[in-house]
């Protein structure tokens, strides 16, 4: 399995068209970039993006897919070519989504990956903290997560284990802010999590890589040969990729990872972000690009797999897991393992 690359264009009006089997990026009629077709996996376009009609057939051609984003990284479309996969690995998946005792184990697994995933992430910051008040914090966050998991087999249904997941993560978010480095801490602190809109800087910066995620993990269960929309945790709804949001789940916790260094390192300041009528705050201009980036290097760092027992680079894990998803709703494994970090 190769991990190609996503390539992301966010200059306002540029033109994206096809060159032979290269892609060209020209802004202003001048060449800005030129990438062999045969590198890309996806093509990302942020806000204000021509393609061409002669790109967009032969991407779809060559099964990369073309993602529209608006400027602020909200999901507007996606194209790509024939649906790919057995289908009867999809007849199967329909028909164990409607087996409520299957759709709860995996709901519950899901789950579990995402809580045990986030306590590392809290107990890793109260071993390095230097202050006791914040490993504190992180400390009694943490044991909050683990009474989550200790309740989780006791969820007899979607909805107890989606109640269990919401309070969990409510307590999550509330010890992300000891996470924060002191110094900037005036401007980076979020009041529990806001989605649509972001209500703070540290929301609209977990927001936007959210939604790099999520595409990725769609590519991923769809490349597996899974209908993204058909879900075992997240409730089925017409436009919702509920299986990507279900896999997506165990790896939020490497998005917050990589949100906490942004700022912590100083990669991103207060003044990367916009505050719109309303009180919606979003990430701006430059700042993306150094998101993307930083997004980009994090896909390509390597993670130990404990079920195969070698390093992959992070880019790929959605895939694997999409596979893990597949083999156990084709039978040949007893039940889906989510990813644990080590």
């Amino acid at each position: 399995m190769q991990l190609l690359n996503t390539l992301y264009v966010t200059t306002p009006e540029s033109y994206v068209h096809l060159d032979n089997e290269t892609l060209r990026v020209e802004v202003e009629k001048e060449t800005r970039l030129r990438v062999p077709l045969h590198h890309l996996s996806a093509v990302v376009c942020f806000g204000h993006v021509s393609v061409s009609l002669p790109l967009m057939h032969k991407l779809a051609d060559s099964g990369i897919s073309l993602v529209l984003l608006d400027t602020h990284g909200r999901f507007k479309a996606r194209l790509e070519g024939p649906v790919s996969g057995n289908v009867l690995l999809r007849q199967a998946q329909h028909r164990l989504a409607g087996d409520a005792s299957f759709a709860l184990n995996v709901a519950r697994n899901c789950v579990a990956g995402k809580l045990r995933n986030c306590r590392q992430v809290l107990l890793r910051g109260a071993r390095e903290t230097k202050a006791p008040e914040d490993a504190a914090i992180l400390t009694r966050g943490a044991a909050d997560l683990a009474a989550a998991l200790r309740a989780l087999p006791a969820a007899g249904d979607a909805d107890t284990l989606r109640g269990v997941e919401g309070e969990a993560a409510r307590q999550y978010f509330a010890a992300l802010n000891a996470l924060i480095r002191p110094s900037a801490r005036e401007h980076f602190r979020m009041d529990g999590r806001s989605r649509r809109p972001p209500r703070d800087r540290i929301n609209a910066l977990l927001s936007f890589v959210y939604s790099l995620l999520m595409n990725d993990c769609r590519s991923a269960v769809e490349a597996c040969g899974l209908d993204p929309q058909i879900g075992f945790l997240h409730v089925v709804r017409p436009g919702r990729a509920a299986l990507a949001l279900d896999l997506m789940e165990e790896f939020r916790a490497f998005a917050d990872r990589l949100v906490l260094s942004l700022i912590n390192r100083g990669q991103i300041g207060a003044g990367d972000f916009v505050e719109r009528e309303g009180g919606a705050v979003l990430l701006e201009g430059d700042a993306r690009k150094t998101v993307l980036v930083a997004y980009q290097e994090r896909k390509q760092e390597s993670l130990s797999h404990p079920l195969l027992s070698e390093a992959l680079p992070f880019g790929l894990l959605p895939h694997v897991q999409g596979r893990l998803l597949a083999r156990t709703l084709r039978g040949d494994a007893a039940e889906y393992l989510p990813f644990l970090v080590r």
